[in-house]
């Protein structure tokens, strides 16, 4: 969750905000139908509305290419978390001008954890999503999958004791159209996996549920102490961030053929350095993780986050059966701008403007680009991982030059 910074928030209102009274027990109606194509209101219309504009951007960098190969092979796969549905969705515009060949919504796409939590609240809060052209014409541009995190689960830093977490799960699934049938319907969670494209050039995607049965975190003892600042890791081994269930599901993931695989979570699992929720809380659940990679023999891991409101790249070189990367992209219509945290194996420094992430697939020369990309589609930071990289046993050497130390 972003800390009480109010005045270190970038972001602003939607204009046309749809604001309706909703009973609780009611089913949500699906979603408006797509608007046509529109220009984004430039920031003079959106001053006009009273509302103050954070920077819409005159022109947009086309894409480098096509998301999607003429053969079904991903060239592009685009991740967004921290989208507030009362704030301009002005980036969203710029993901679908992008050409993405898949969209994550990787968490926090829309917030309703206002205290008490009442569905009413998390239901507007999705109709007003649904009714955003942007969002609208982002979700038709290319098949999509979806992950919660606090926010859209309807409690800050919820786990598994949330009194309302099954009437949230319904609320999620019926807005992001899952069918009836599908396994996310029986599930304690709504984990789920998906491949795509032709063998030879497959990209897993595995999208983990961090919320719905997750234990409890420890409190920290020196609230807002640099590294300490909410909770502080937890060596009581019986806690679990995923829930039994899903970790024999997790494993069974691994074992699936890929050339590729995007491990999604809505926190962040590598970072290291700050007290904020993160993987590292439970330092044996994290553990589980690389084990269970190791394990499986599970080849081309790239890890994907969202949660912190900045954007960041962070490496294990030590602790996993090869060098593990994670890009995370947390900046959909606000961001933490005054972010100043320690970083041991962060590489380089945060991203603090609105920005998204993408996973950019060269086929050809057996490379994975990793971009955080601002409103007008610029590159802010990257990365580059080479597949013969993402295997076990290969250990990439670590310039400490590349690494944010403090």
């Amino acid at each position: 969750p972003l800390p009480n910074r109010r005045a270190a928030v970038l972001g602003v209102s939607a204009l046309g905000a749809v604001v309706l009274s909703a009973c609780a027990s009611s089913p949500m109606p699906p979603p408006a139908p797509p608007l046509p194509p529109s220009p984004t209101p430039p920031p003079a219309a959106i001053r006009r509305a009273g509302i103050e504009a954070a920077p819409v951007p005159a022109a947009i960098q086309p894409p480098s290419g096509p998301g999607r190969a003429a053969n079904g092979a991903l060239q592009r796969v685009a991740i967004v978390s921290c989208v507030d549905q009362k704030r301009s969705t002005h980036l969203l515009h710029t993901m679908r001008a992008d050409d993405p060949g898949v969209v994550l919504f990787a968490g926090d796409n829309v917030y309703a954890n206002q205290v008490p939590f009442a569905l009413s609240n998390l239901d507007e809060a999705y109709r007003t999503l649904a009714a955003d052209p942007n969002f609208q014409r982002l979700r038709d541009h290319a098949p999509h999958l979806a992950m919660w995190d606090d926010n859209d689960y309807g409690l800050n830093d919820g786990d598994g004791s949330f009194a309302a977490k099954q009437e949230s799960k319904n609320y999620f699934l019926n807005f992001w159209k899952v069918p009836a049938n599908d396994p996310r319907r029986s599930r304690d969670g709504v984990y789920h996996a998906q491949v795509f494209g032709p063998v030879g050039q497959r990209v897993q995607i595995i999208m983990v549920d961090v919320r719905f049965s997750r234990s409890a975190w420890m409190k920290t003892d020196q609230r807002d102490a640099p590294g300490k600042e909410r909770y502080v890791p937890d060596p009581d081994t019986r806690k679990t961030m995923l829930g039994e269930a899903q970790w024999q599901w997790f494993e069974a993931q691994l074992r699936q053929p890929a050339e590729l695989r995007l491990i999604v979570s809505g926190i962040q699992i590598l970072a290291e350095g700050h007290g904020w929720e993160r993987w590292g809380l439970f330092p044996h659940e994290r553990a589980r993780m690389l084990d269970a990679i190791a394990r499986t023999r599970a080849n081309g891991v790239v890890l994907l986050s969202g949660d912190r409101h900045i954007g960041a790249f962070y490496r294990d070189n030590f602790n996993a059966p090869y060098t593990m990367t994670e890009m995370t992209s947390s900046g959909g219509t606000h961001v933490w701008e005054t972010a100043n945290e320690a970083g041991p194996n962060r590489m380089g420094d945060l991203v603090r403007e609105l920005h998204f992430g993408t996973v950019e697939i060269d086929w050809a020369g057996r490379r994975v680009h990793l971009k955080l990309k601002g409103a007008a589609n610029q590159v802010l930071r990257q990365q580059t991982v080479a597949f013969d990289s993402l295997v076990p046993g290969v250990r990439a050497a670590v310039d400490p030059k590349t690494l944010h130390i403090k």
